[in-house]
């Protein structure tokens, strides 16, 4: 799971996230961008109805992270009287392709759940697409941005930093030290969380040993339940599986551990599961940026050219939370994020140096 991606997460969003999202204004350095608001949003090609096309990496069934960006996409779909097609479990190499598709299909926003399927903006300036609007999903903004689209931004740093100081706040309650981080391919945006989970649970604990794993697939039970058995056995007391599909069935193996091995959600608020326990949830759901951008595309707001980027403790989304804390563990954790969002902390001069 991508932190383009996100990088795996379904929160509904109240209308208040749109107007505090850094005030609801595009991202300082793509300000002078001048792509135009598409006239006659949401209908934007004027057919007389409203079709909302969805790209997916990952599977939009998985209870998290990809899930949230389809669920909340239907759910102000129906209460608007729209239609929402979802493509999911995309190929990168096939984005464009099926862009294409859903432009020759006279969708009037195509949503892209991350940058894994940036690829799919290449089709934006073909003559097909004219009528059609665009967003991404961008994460940390590793997808350039151009008059074709609109985005939403957030910081791995911020949100894996505290996802890992939570972490370290229960390491401290046990009187532990190891944690265990599970996640899917090896790639730069997985190493970049780690490092700053890793940071995080440090900054509680400085001895703290983060064991991670990078399985290969964020949706495969089998070998994720296989890595977190592996960390068991060498002692890890807190998990964070930062997955998809597979995100449940690690937890429920925590769940089963004697003593329970607390578990830390991805991307959506879990604490109310009564299926699955989490102890933390980690709140990034791609869902909840995708549900204020169709909120402003309902008015008419959604400005091509344009981002906004969200910044924990200063907008609902991101945020980390305790489901049942202990002590301070509230208290600390809303500390953190608070000195996040006011800047008087620079998470990124902690995690990268």
């Amino acid at each position: 799971m991508k932190s383009s991606a996100r990088a795996t997460l379904a929160i509904l969003v109240a209308p208040a996230l749109l107007l505090t999202a850094c005030g609801g204004g595009s991202d300082p350095q793509n300000s002078k961008l001048t792509g135009a608001n598409a006239k006659g949003q949401p209908d934007v090609n004027g057919d007389g109805k409203v079709v909302i096309g969805v790209l997916s990496i990952g599977d939009t069934h998985d209870k998290g992270f990809f899930q949230s960006f389809v669920d909340d996409a239907n759910t102000i779909a129906r209460s608007n009287g729209w239609e929402v097609r979802t493509i999911d479990n995309l190929k990168a190499s096939d984005a464009k392709n099926q862009a294409l598709n859903l432009c020759r299909q006279r969708v009037d926003l195509i949503a892209i759940g991350s940058g894994d399927l940036g690829s799919a903006l290449d089709a934006a300036p073909e003559p097909t697409c004219k009528d059609t609007n665009w967003y991404l999903n961008g994460g940390a903004g590793q997808i350039k941005q151009t008059k074709y689209f609109n985005q939403s931004l957030d910081s791995v740093n911020q949100t894996l930093y505290t996802a890992g100081y939570a972490a370290g706040l229960e390491l401290k309650e046990q009187n532990a030290t190891k944690v265990g981080f599970i996640t899917g391919p090896e790639e730069d945006y997985a190493k970049q969380a780690v490092k700053a989970f890793t940071k995080g649970a440090q900054a509680v604990v400085p001895n703290a040993e983060v064991i991670s794993a990078y399985t290969g697939s964020f949706d495969d039970a089998a070998v994720n339940v296989e890595s977190f058995n592996t960390m068991k056995e060498k002692g890890i007391k807190v998990v964070y599986p930062y997955l998809g599909g597979a995100t449940d069935a690690v937890t429920k193996k925590a769940n089963e551990a004697k003593p329970l091995i607390p578990a830390l959600s991805s991307g959506t608020d879990r604490c109310m599961d009564t299926t699955v326990k989490y102890e933390i949830s980690v709140v990034f759901a791609p869902g909840a940026f995708f549900a204020a951008a169709l909120q402003r595309f309902q008015k008419g707001d959604l400005k091509m050219g344009e981002a906004t980027r969200y910044v924990i403790g200063k907008d609902p989304v991101p945020s980390v939370k305790f489901c049942n804390p202990v002590g301070d563990q509230a208290e600390k954790i809303t500390e953190l994020m608070k000195s996040i969002g006011d800047e008087t902390f620079d998470v990124d001069k902690a995690v990268d140096g």
